[in-house]
């Protein structure tokens, strides 16, 4: 060591701008790199055989091995499959050249001297394809005696061969090589076509009585997640697998089919619910079990990834249940691939951004400020870059930290943020109700800066609603950067981008943005992405998930959709918000309803959890039935409201008699639906929706005059009354004070010809729960209007609105258990 740096120092005193650099390759870390790099088709490795150890050559991906060495194209060339990868240049050198100087090879007796591992492998089974007899030597003139037709030496075997001058194959060899190169090129041109689905279902054997949901779903053995991926026309390099049952698909994939017809677009909708919910979800997944694994046609359905509040709390998981489900359900309904601890993460992120910039504001002046926040680093100061955007957007048009002015410096470092105007919550996926309202900032670090604020369910963040929404990673993070956290004291908003934090959020969520793959009961896919509230938010499924899913199904294939709780609140959205952020047009409307919950929109007794039923609901009762059709009847006139038409899917429970199937059935056939059909898919699985499937597929033949509701450049109090007349049958609205003057400081922000994002109770039409069937006569209180500017819309707050569950007495988590055996976990459902 002494002496390198005496020679160095030496080198530099002869010669002092010199520098020395070493450059360190990692062969195989490279070679991974290009496999992933679309722009190479063809990757050739230029060294001495030496270092071309197995581990190397079956680095490079088959497709791109146009040397023709690694395992793989090696085993397709003994096996027989020479259309499926390369031949070695070498190896089909010497046969081309054998061949134009021979015309009848077969017979002939070549010695191999020299030829070692694949090179000499795919050599051999070349002349052996072509019916000659091949021997192997190591080199010696008696070898050569007699023994041969032809000899083929590799590298300088050939030196002192006593014979006429040797023929050389090296330009064959580059010839051969730019074919495979071109070949691969050809090969990729043609993967990045729409590749045809080979589809194999997996066969369900229903039991009766029908088991518990988890134990129906342990009882199936889903298909590897790649071998789905692939039937359905995914690359390799489009997958990111998390296990075995599940992939993240890479977003890539819209590029690559983007010339591609979407299929048919069918949203899952359902009547006003009782508290126990009427089976959307097992709708969905029922029809494309039906749909793929009965009717054979490409089918996929994107649903939301669920809370794990209600997991443990009351409601349950959301894989479907019976024999209609996403396996495996425990992992669909726990952590799946993360994408709720990543918006967790980046929520809060926000949240300590925007308490510790109050803190250091309040006890900084303004130089030592912007001494931190823009700090010498190695004797040089800069901007970083969403600190120059911050300078623009304020109008000050330097780069330079030593130009600003006292007061450009002040303007800049000082958001103002009020304390009491903060308006995100930090967030946490349990349902916690002692965290509905706390304190922040008691420790005595905190130098007295303690304010009131709260936790909301993780799903409740504007971030879920924004993963939900966008098209792409940059449209993701332009949202982020647009969240308004809260207003400064002169009533100006202060956003994500002000804060600084956009481009860290950016890196927490950029997994989160892929749809993940997973599988029904019957091995049809399903995409699961994102779960946004369906209250304060507009609870559907990302954009992303419904266009990657539409470019894979094909031209006539179907992608089912979901909209959480009723048609008034989920399918509305769907229409006025999603639709307008994705551009996608709708085809059909599903529309779920049971006996159960038509009987108490007829006047039954309440239902809740964990209750029995009352008699009511288990006996045979035409009139409850035919006078809860109401709630039916509106629905469906709500779908109509949009020009898509319905086609109702009837839900049947075990304890429904045919006389309320066949009424449920006649009515709302009458009343415009394109039709109607009892749905058996809890205990048959597909087989049990096969008519729903025919159903929609005719349905989706019609034409449709798809349309919103309102034009977004009306003014926002418009908008809202014309969702509560025409959509919840309101009379008029009545806006507080407070409503009042926030829509009159969105206006004035420019935040007017947002969409409309209606936070109302799912268990009615109006904005009282205890009113059901078709209420009429009420004036709809707006209580508060608030703005989510990042997702993009505006949403009103229609009476009190929990954005924090609690537990129940008795929780799900009581039966919820893990086998420290087997690892099997059983209570789920």
């Amino acid at each position: 060591v002494r002496r390198s740096r005496e020679d160095l120092a030496s080198l530099h005193e002869q010669h002092p701008g010199i520098q020395p650099v070493l450059a360190i390759v990692q062969l195989v870390e490279e070679l991974l790199r290009l496999n992933g790099d679309p722009g190479v088709h063809g990757v050739f490795l230029h060294l001495p055989p030496s270092s071309l150890s197995s581990r190397v050559l079956n680095s490079i991906q088959p497709e791109k091995d146009v040397d023709g060495r690694s395992d793989v194209n090696v085993g397709r060339l003994v096996c027989g499959g020479l259309t499926a990868g390369f031949t070695p240049p070498a190896a089909s050198a010497v046969v081309e050249f054998l061949a134009r100087h021979d015309t009848c090879l077969e017979g002939k007796t070549v010695l191999m001297i020299g030829w070692e591992g694949p090179l000499g492998v795919a050599l051999q089974c070349l002349m052996q394809k072509n019916g000659m007899l091949v021997l192997n030597s190591q080199w010696s003139s008696a070898n050569l005696q007699n023994q041969a037709d032809v000899a083929v030496l590799v590298g300088d075997a050939h030196r002192g061969l006593p014979s006429s001058i040797p023929a050389f194959v090296s330009a064959d060899i580059y010839v051969v090589s730019n074919q495979n190169v071109v070949r691969s090129s050809s090969l990729w041109v043609r993967q990045q076509q729409y590749l045809p689905w080979k589809l194999r279902t997996l066969k369900l054997q229903p039991l009766s009585p029908v088991p518990s949901d988890i134990e129906i779903s342990r009882s199936q053995t889903p298909k590897a997640i790649d071998q789905l991926a692939q039937e359905i026309g995914l690359l390799p390099e489009e997958l990111e697998a998390y296990g075995r049952t599940k992939a993240k698909v890479r977003l890539s994939l819209l590029d690559r089919l983007k010339e591609q017809p979407d299929g048919k677009y069918v949203l899952v909708a359902g009547i006003t619910p009782t508290p126990l919910g009427e089976g959307k979800s097992t709708v969905t997944i029922g029809l494309v079990q039906a749909l793929s694994a009965h009717l054979k046609l490409n089918s996929v359905a994107c649903l939301r990834q669920p809370s794990q509040g209600p997991t443990f709390g009351v409601k349950g998981g959301a894989a479907g249940g019976g024999y209609a489900q996403v396996i495996p359900m425990e992992e669909f309904n726990l952590h799946l691939t993360g994408d709720i601890h990543a918006i967790t993460a980046a929520n809060n992120l926000v949240a300590a951004a925007i308490d510790a910039r109050i803190l250091h504001e309040s006890t900084q002046s303004d130089k030592a400020l912007y001494n931190r926040l823009v700090p010498s680093v190695n004797g040089m100061r800069r901007f970083s870059p969403i600190q120059l955007a911050r300078l623009h957007r304020l109008g000050i048009s330097k780069s330079d930290p030593g130009a600003l002015t006292p007061e450009e410096a002040k303007t800049f470092v000082r958001l103002d943020l009020d304390p009491e105007k903060v308006t995100w919550q930090r967030v946490i996926d349990t349902n916690d109700r002692f965290l509905r309202k706390i304190t922040v900032g008691q420790a005595n670090t905190e130098k007295g800066h303690s304010r009131q604020t709260q936790f909301d369910i993780a799903v409740a963040s504007e971030i879920m609603a924004i993963l939900a929404l966008s098209d792409g990673l940059a449209d993701m993070k332009q949202r982020l950067g647009r969240m308004v956290v809260g207003s400064s004291r002169s009533g100006q908003p202060v956003t994500a981008d002000d804060l600084g934090v956009t481009g860290a959020l950016a890196v927490l969520m950029k997994d989160a943005i892929k749809p993940t793959l997973m599988q029904t009961l019957e091995g049809t896919p399903v995409f699961v992405h994102a779960g946004p509230f369906a209250n304060i938010a507009h609870g559907n499924s990302s954009v992303l998930a419904d266009k990657l899913a539409l470019k894979l199904v094909g031209e006539d294939g179907y992608v089912v959709t979901e909209a959480g709780f009723g048609a008034d609140i989920g399918m509305e959205k769907f229409f006025n918000i999603k639709c307008r952020a994705s551009g996608l047009k709708p085809n059909v409307v599903v529309l779920v309803a049971t006996v159960r919950a038509l009987k108490m929109h007829g006047g039954g007794p309440n239902v809740s959890a964990g209750a029995p039923l009352p008699k009511e609901y288990i006996m045979e009762n035409l009139k409850l039935v035919a006078d809860g059709c109401s709630n039916l009847k509106k629905q469906i006139q709500i779908a109509h409201l949009f020009g898509v038409p319905v086609v109702v899917a009837l839900n049947v429970f075990q304890t429904d008699t045919q006389a309320e199937i066949d009424l449920v059935c006649r009515i709302a056939e009458k009343t415009g639906a394109t039709a109607a059909v009892p749905c058996h898919h809890w205990s048959r699985g597909g087989r049990g929706s096969v008519d729903l499937a025919h159903a929609v597929k005719e349905a989706a033949r019609q034409k449709n005059n798809f349309q919103f509701l309102y034009d977004l450049q009306m003014p926002i109090h418009e908008k809202i009354r014309t969702i509560a007349q025409k959509v919840y049958g309101a009379e008029d609205i009545d806006l507080s004070p407070e409503a009042q003057a926030k829509i009159e400081y969105y206006t004035q922000q420019g935040y007017n010809t947002l969409p409309i994002c209606m936070a109302k109770t799912h268990l009615s039409l109006s904005h009282m729960p205890e009113k059901k069937g078709v209420p009429t006569g009420f004036v709809l209180p707006i209580r508060d209007v608030r703005a989510s500017i990042g997702a993009g819309f505006i949403y009103p707050l229609v009476g009190s609105m929990s954005t924090m569950p609690g537990l129940p007495t008795r929780p799900c988590f009581y039966d919820i258990d893990l086998d420290p055996v087997t690892e099997e976990i059983t209570g789920l459902f």
